[in-house]
């Protein structure tokens, strides 16, 4: 424990937090699920549920790696003094090492993107964004394991220079590099002819769409963008300070996400309203979709290519998260083991998504409960694990941790918003996310 890893500075442990927390959640998932469950509406309910539900679980999980101070598979039982409820931080360690596997299918999609649309751009293949074909690349088992592996092969390589020198800096990079790149798509987007319909589909409330169901993607969705349930943000607040005060933190990394959520629809729906094309497709709406709307652009490969680019960071700020957490649990904090665990593990992850990557080509006949083995990665962890890591904490914090050492951690209440939230987190949200996990299930 002597070689324990630690931020640098508050602006590096909450960029990196945001950068954990603003995925593919925020930039993908955020824009389908409004254009599908009423737009403006769909945006009403995810900022309030963000701040009645996300804001809250994320200030309790930067409290609980605040006051431990250590790796998740031991925080709870130094905590609460019982062992046994280490089985939490065991939970998101299995959760991460999934969604790591899940994620780098995703990512080496990306990359193979990326590299079409370059030799297009250096005239090594003929122009036009509509020859990448997504159902061949996705079928292809060599592409796509290459593409996974390069991914994962990058996610390694920044988490083996450690927390100072690799998690902050590349989020110090990554992250306003990322702010920047989508607010000149959104521009490019938002100077398109037929733009405004596209902005009136996200912004007016359409009260018509709203469903239960639709309700209960928007509380789910304010719920996982957030990263909560994996622990991961446990383990990023566990390497801050004592004097970190984490109601300002959390509150930072909330308004990123919501930002670059609402940025992302923005560029989405009026490029995809413009051109005739309707943004509910998950998957296909960054890999079918956007190419066809960049290609009747003016200088739409570029920007395609910038759009990938941004995709690339969701993904790579996240994965380093899922891995680190790995990397922590394995080498108890200590640096010194920090390269070979980093390495084993990112090996292990990719052997194991390895039939995740051809459940869409050789394996897809291979089903579960009828899904493909990609689908049951990210079904086991969004709708099991996450669910039941983020309650198992929050009985823990609300029935077990001191109140008065809860307060501490707290921080400076000048508006007297500790006691709501502990009650919040005592009695309300165990039940919200019952409920959600319930809801996911059928």
């Amino acid at each position: 424990m002597d070689n324990q890893s630690q931020w640098k500075s508050s602006t590096g442990f909450i960029l990196a937090s945001a950068g954990s927390a603003i995925g593919l959640g925020a930039m993908w998932k955020f824009p389908y699920m409004a254009g599908i469950y009423g737009g403006g509406a769909f945006l009403i309910m995810f900022l309030l549920f963000t701040i009645i539900v996300g804001l809250p679980l994320l200030i309790m999980e930067f409290a609980v790696g605040k006051m431990g101070q250590t790796y998740t598979t031991r925080i709870y039982g130094k905590l609460t003094n019982k062992k046994w409820l280490n089985v939490i931080g065991w939970n998101g360690n299995l959760a991460v090492f999934i969604l790591f596997g899940f994620y780098s299918v995703i990512g080496g999609w990306i990359i193979i993107y990326m590299v079409e649309v370059f030799q297009q751009l250096i005239g090594i293949k003929p122009p036009g964004l509509d020859h990448i074909k997504f159902e061949e690349v996705i079928t292809d088992p060599a592409l796509t394991i290459i593409g996974q592996g390069l991914f994962i092969f990058i996610t390694m390589g920044i988490v083996m220079l450690g927390v100072e020198k690799g998690l902050e800096k590349a989020s110090k990079i990554m992250m306003p590099l990322l702010f920047i790149f989508l607010i000149i798509i959104v521009a490019k987007s938002l100077t398109l002819e037929g733009a405004m319909s596209g902005l009136r589909y996200i912004l007016e409330p359409r009260v018509k769409d709203i469903s239960v169901k639709g309700t209960l993607f928007a509380l789910g969705q304010s719920f996982f963008t957030l990263s909560l349930g994996t622990t991961g943000m446990i383990t990023y607040a566990s390497y801050a300070s004592k004097e970190m005060t984490i109601k300002t933190s959390a509150l930072s990394i909330v308004v990123m996400n919501i930002i670059v959520s609402l940025l992302a629809g923005l560029a989405i729906f009026p490029a995809t309203e413009a051109f005739g094309f309707k943004p509910t497709d998950g998957p296909g709406l960054l890999f079918k979709v956007l190419p066809q709307v960049f290609n009747q652009m003016s200088l739409g490969s570029v920007f395609y290519f910038i759009f990938l680019i941004l995709f690339l960071f969701a993904a790579l700020t996240s994965s380093i998260s899922l891995l680190e957490l790995n990397v922590s649990n394995f080498t108890k904090n200590n640096n010194d083991h920090r390269k070979p665990v980093a390495i084993i593990a990112s090996i292990l992850v990719f052997l194991i998504s390895i039939p995740a990557t051809l459940s869409f080509g050789s394996l897809n006949g291979f089903r579960i409960f009828g899904l493909t083995l990609f689908d049951c990665m990210d079904f086991v962890v969004s709708n099991i694990l996450m669910p039941l890591g983020a309650l198992g904490t929050t009985l823990v914090v609300g029935q077990l941790l001191d109140k008065d050492a809860l307060k501490v951690s707290f921080g400076k209440d000048r508006f007297n918003l500790f006691r709501p939230w502990y009650y919040l987190v005592k009695y309300i949200l165990p039940l919200v996310i019952i409920i959600v996990f319930i809801m996911q299930l059928i």
